[in-house]
C-alpha cells in the first residue's frame, strides 16, 4: 500500500491540464519539468505525509505565481518553507502575503508535524493560471472569473478531487478558503457528492489584506 506522500507526489508528476484556453489565458502548472520543485516536493511530502493517516482537506481557490509556483507547495512560499517546514530551496526567495496567514494558523495548531498530521492542503483547481489585461500585461486569474473557463474546468477539477480524496482524505468535513470559491464547490459537490458537510472561511489573502489587526480573531 502506497503511502500518502508516494501518492502526493506521483499525482503532482502527472498532473497536467489539456484544455485549450486561448491565447490570453496561460496555466500555471509548477510541476511539470521543474527538478527544483519536483525536489522540494518530494522532500516536503515526504517529511510530513511518509504514512498512511486520514486527513481532512483544506482547500484554496488555485496556485499562484508566488507559492506554489516558487515553492510547489500550496500557501507556502520559501520564507515559510524554510523557517517553519525547515526546507530551503537555494538561491531562490519568495513571499506570498497569504502563506503569511496560514503559518500564523498553522503555528496556533501545534506547528506543521501536528498540522500537517491531520490535514492536507491544495487547492479546487489545482492548476493556476495568468490572464492578458486590457494593457497587455498578465495577471493572475482564478478558474472561476470567467464563466467559460470554469465551464472548460469543471470535468478536470472533479477528476483531480476525487484522485486526491483517494490518497486518503477524510471525506465527512472539507473546509473551503474563500466564500465565492466555496460557491462554486458547493455547485460541484451537489451533483457529485464528494463531501459530507463543506465549512467555509474567509481567504488568507482577503485576511491579509483588510483585517489583519484581527488576524489572531481568525486563526
Amino acid at each position: 500500500m502506497k503511502t500518502f506522500a508516494e501518492n502526493i507526489i506521483n499525482y503532482y508528476k502527472q498532473l497536467q491540464l489539456e484544455e485549450d484556453l486561448g491565447n490570453d489565458i496561460q496555466q500555471i502548472n509548477p510541476y511539470q519539468n521543474n527538478p527544483l520543485i519536483e525536489k522540494t516536493v518530494k522532500k516536503f511530502y515526504t517529511k510530513y505525509f511518509n504514512d498512511n493517516r486520514k486527513r481532512q482537506l483544506i482547500i484554496g481557490i488555485n496556485p499562484g505565481r508566488l507559492g506554489v509556483g516558487v515553492t510547489g507547495i500550496p500557501f507556502t512560499d520559501t520564507k515559510r518553507l524554510e523557517e517553519d517546514c525547515g526546507i530551503k530551496i537555494p538561491n531562490i526567495k519568495s513571499h506570498e502575503p497569504s502563506s503569511i496567514f496560514v503559518y500564523q494558523m498553522i503555528e496556533k495548531y501545534g506547528g506543521a508535524e501536528k498540522f500537517y498530521q491531520d490535514f492536507y492542503v491544495n487547492s479546487v483547481c489545482p492548476v493556476g493560471f495568468i490572464r492578458k489585461n486590457k494593457k497587455e500585461n498578465w495577471v493572475n486569474c482564478n478558474y472561476y472569473d470567467f464563466d467559460w473557463l470554469f465551464e472548460k474546468l469543471e470535468n478536470f477539477i472533479v477528476t483531480q478531487l476525487k484522485e486526491q480524496i483517494a490518497f486518503g482524505i477524510d471525506r465527512s468535513t472539507c473546509f473551503v478558503l474563500g466564500k465565492k470559491n466555496a460557491k462554486y464547490l458547493e455547485r460541484i459537490n451537489a451533483k457529485e457528492k464528494l463531501f459530507d458537510k463543506i465549512i467555509v472561511f474567509n481567504h488568507p489573502r482577503y485576511i491579509v489584506q483588510y483585517k489583519s489587526k484581527q488576524s489572531d480573531f481568525f486563526c
